[in-house]
Formats: structure tokens, sequence, C-alpha cells
């Protein structure tokens, strides 16, 4: 991956962790930038996913799904997101 791709993956991350929590950004393990990044965003999407509600989970798909859309379907955050789309769409549902 390349520098670029990687410092623009951190961008939106940040920015939406930011956004998302208001609280400092998390500690990371030290090892390659790429596994970092992936952790992180990992971490972000859990973060995302604890805080659904049925009244904010659209929103959360769609944040979410901002995040990995241009990936290949092996990337292992776009992957979460997929499960994690499944479960909101059935708190969704619930209140439709």
């Amino acid at each position: 991956m390349d520098q670029i791709e990687l410092r623009n993956r951190l961008l939106v991350a940040t920015g939406m962790w930011r956004e998302a929590t208001g609280e400092p950004l998390p500690r990371l393990a030290p090892g390659r930038p790429e596994d970092q990044i992936r952790e992180f965003e990992l971490k972000l999407v859990e973060r995302l996913f604890e805080a659904a509600t049925p009244d904010n989970a659209r929103d959360v798909a769609d944040r979410t799904w901002d995040l990995v859309h241009d990936r290949p379907d092996s990337d292992p955050v776009k992957r979460r997101v997929t499960e994690i789309h499944e479960q909101l769409a059935k708190m969704t549902r619930l209140w439709d």
C-alpha cells in the first residue's frame, strides 16, 4: 500500500473518530503503519457499532461504508463492516 493511500485512510479514520467520540485517539501497538491503521479502523468500526441505535443505525451504516466502499471484499475492515451492516439492518427493520 502506498504512503498516500495510508495517509488518506488515516485522515478519514481520525476525523471520523473525533467526530463520533470526542475522545483522544486510541493508542496502538507498535508495528507497520498499514497494520496500525487497519487496527485503528477496526476499533473505529466497533465503536460506531456499539453506539448504534435504531434511530442512528442508517447513519452508522453510511459512515462505516464510506470508510471501505472502494476496498476489495478481502479487506478485513470491509469484511467487518459488512457483518455489522447485517446487524444494523436488523436493528432498523424492528423500528420501520
